[in-house]
């Protein structure tokens, strides 16, 4: 897995910026926070349309503070309390509980019988340095964000945390922004599914390899 782009990290910074609307758009809608581009445009520019419920309002204030938070502390070592400083950042407001820590109950899963760990039955310590020892820049932006996903650490937001944490360390390296376009959500699923099901990334990384990077070549 070649890397695809090779931006400094104040380009890359620069670029996210630009890119902000967009991100949390998709973002949002990977989540399944069902907005238009226009209304998140309205609301990032803090125009009220009436069309976003008050649930999904929060839930882009907390996308939009968790990114400005990421963009601030992209320097910070990633360990597995930053990853919970970004949940904290994601749902604050939102009624999650625990808010900023792992969750302590079972969940269910859409789309499938299989059921994550209790993170009480987890080593995610020793699970994150073996990602982060990974000296491929991108490879190792793109398991960060599978394994989030299928650790399902939180009781909410699991796909935010996963998709803002990546990200971070994809600026940090210069590698661009991880976003799944919106219109492919569902191939998405189908993929990530199957990851859920077999611990097995190696399509779901490969799909997002083709599908979900996106920056500038200097």
């Amino acid at each position: 897995m070649k890397n695809k782009y090779h931006m400094t990290k104040e380009d890359n910074i620069f670029f996210a910026k630009r890119k902000l609307i967009d991100n949390i758009y998709k973002s949002a809608n990977l989540e399944g926070i069902a907005v238009t581009f226009a209304d998140t445009v309205s609301f990032i520019n803090n125009i009220n349309t009436g069309k976003i419920s008050v649930d999904d309002m929060l839930k882009l204030k907390g996308l939009k503070d968790a990114w400005e938070f990421v963009l601030n502390t992209v320097d910070e070592e990633l360990t597995t309390e930053y990853i919970k400083k970004v949940h904290f950042e994601i749902c604050k407001g939102q009624g999650v509980n625990p808010l900023g820590e792992y969750r302590d109950k079972g969940v269910g899963i859409t789309g499938t019988s299989w059921r994550p760990k209790l993170p009480s039955e987890c080593d995610y310590e020793s699970e994150l340095k073996e990602i982060v020892n990974n000296t491929h820049e991108l490879e190792r932006c793109i398991d960060l964000f599978c394994w989030i996903q299928r650790s399902q650490m939180f009781m909410d937001g699991n796909k935010r945390v996963a998709n803002l944490v990546a990200n971070k360390e994809m600026i940090k390296n210069g590698q661009g922004i991880i976003a799944v376009p919106v219109e492919k959500i569902g191939d998405y699923f189908t993929y990530l599914i199957e990851y859920y099901e077999t611990n097995d990334n190696t399509k779901l990384k490969s799909w997002i390899y083709e599908n979900c990077i996106d920056g500038l070549e200097n």
